[in-house]
């Protein structure tokens, strides 16, 4: 009988849970590697677009993160003051797509994936070092000495400091810091100018606050303000200063400040890095975000990921070389993450646009933009444009390897 193919997914984060659920569906032994003690999902929201749901609908996954969130119904864009810049059409695309988007907490979907993933090893507090590749496999090393571990695939989902990403380019690769800081939290909510189903973005002066229903009664809430990159990195404030940043901004803005306990609130630096042409050797590739990290205004990078581990799979089930399948899945995802990637540096720039001149274009370009145009920038975003293989996407859809 032929031995069954295995593979190591570095990181038990969204893309490396995502993969190890869809390697399994498509007849792998998987086991995964964490570099954390425990996996907790920092508490935060995000939005699983459509083309991750229907990525995951393509390998017969269903998390049912509709149970777990809330459906996006409306989408707005406020100035700081709360007056109407756009409408934007998200509903529109979904319904037309017949897939939804789903805003939801972080440690909701983890729950999810963590649910699915049940049966597959997950070791915790393993910090990858780096990788050999001997006779076709890859070995892993582990920081902590112990013992390796191989296998015939090894796929790096570990993240932003990506350690198999380290290997592959080097230590001195250069970040790009996004300019701002990133304020989030998730709280119990409810205003009476805040519709559930909502999203709700307000622009100011190289400042934004996004207001998110995730569901049951819950807001997930996160704030910009534009700040270097040295002072945003050791910001140390507290939930006061936060809202002294938004004084004079609508109520429901800062009620959600308000309402948020302090030890709920937290601060991030965002970042990026160039585009990366070359993700693998032999058995190694690279998903997510130590493939392609972007910033977080197109909120695809969960998307990206999501989108990756199904390919990824699909590659891997069509073509018993793994070297080839990996080869042949990085080609089909290279062009689409460069486009996201480089659309959501573009309109992070845009939305943070600080003065009186750039706030009155950036306000006027979304407030005029055709209804057609800008459909038409946002749909191809929120389309899975499948996996490259063709008619194989939808063979063996559902099929379950436990």
């Amino acid at each position: 009988m032929a031995r069954t193919r295995n593979a190591i997914v570095i990181g038990a984060g969204i893309g490396g849970l995502t993969t190890a659920i869809a390697l399994r569906r498509v007849g792998l032994d998987v086991r995964v590697y964490e570099r954390a003690p425990h996996i907790r999902a920092r508490g935060f929201g995000l939005s699983v677009m459509s083309n991750a749901i229907a990525a995951l609908d393509s390998l017969g996954v269903d998390l049912r993160l509709d149970k777990r969130g809330s459906t996006l119904e409306r989408y707005l864009v406020k100035s700081r003051g709360g007056r109407l810049i756009r409408e934007f059409p998200f509903p529109e695309i979904v319904d037309r797509l017949g897939v939804p988007c789903v805003c939801i907490g972080r440690p909701d979907l983890f729950a999810a994936l963590r649910e699915e993933a049940a049966g597959i090893p997950i070791a915790l507090g393993r910090a990858a070092e780096g990788f050999e590749v001997d006779g076709g496999r890859a070995r892993v090393r582990f920081a902590d000495g112990g013992v390796s571990d191989e296998a015939d695939l090894l796929i790096g989902a570990d993240g932003f400091n990506s350690a198999v990403r380290r290997q592959l380019v080097g230590p001195n690769e250069p970040a790009h810091d996004s300019g701002y800081i990133v304020w989030l939290g998730i709280t119990e909510y409810s205003h009476p100018r805040f519709t559930p189903g909502s999203v709700v973005h307000f622009w100011g002066d190289g400042m934004r606050f996004g207001l998110v229903d995730i569901g049951h009664g819950r807001l997930y809430w996160w704030g910009t303000k534009n700040m270097p990159a040295a002072v945003s990195a050791a910001w140390d404030g507290g939930k006061d200063e936060i809202l002294a940043a938004y004084h004079g901004w609508p109520d429901e803005v800062r009620t959600a400040i308000r309402v948020t306990p302090e030890a709920d609130v937290l601060s991030v630096t965002s970042r990026d890095r160039p585009f990366l042409e070359r993700w693998g050797t032999g058995p190694v590739t690279l998903l997510g975000d130590a493939a392609h990290p972007m910033l977080t205004s197109l909120g695809q990078g969960s998307a990206m990921a999501i989108e990756d581990a199904v390919v990824l799979a699909r590659h891997v089930q069509a073509q018993p070389d793994g070297p080839r399948a990996l080869r042949a899945y990085e080609d089909a995802r290279r062009e689409r993450t460069r486009a996201i990637v480089t659309a959501t540096r573009a309109i992070s720039d845009f939305e943070q646009s600080q003065g009186p001149v750039r706030r009155w274009v950036r306000d006027a370009y979304f407030r005029h933009m055709p209804h057609a145009s800008l459909v038409g920038r946002l749909e191809p975003a929120l389309t899975f444009p499948g996996t490259g293989l063709g008619d194989t996407m939808a063979a063996d859809a559902g099929k379950e390897h436990r």
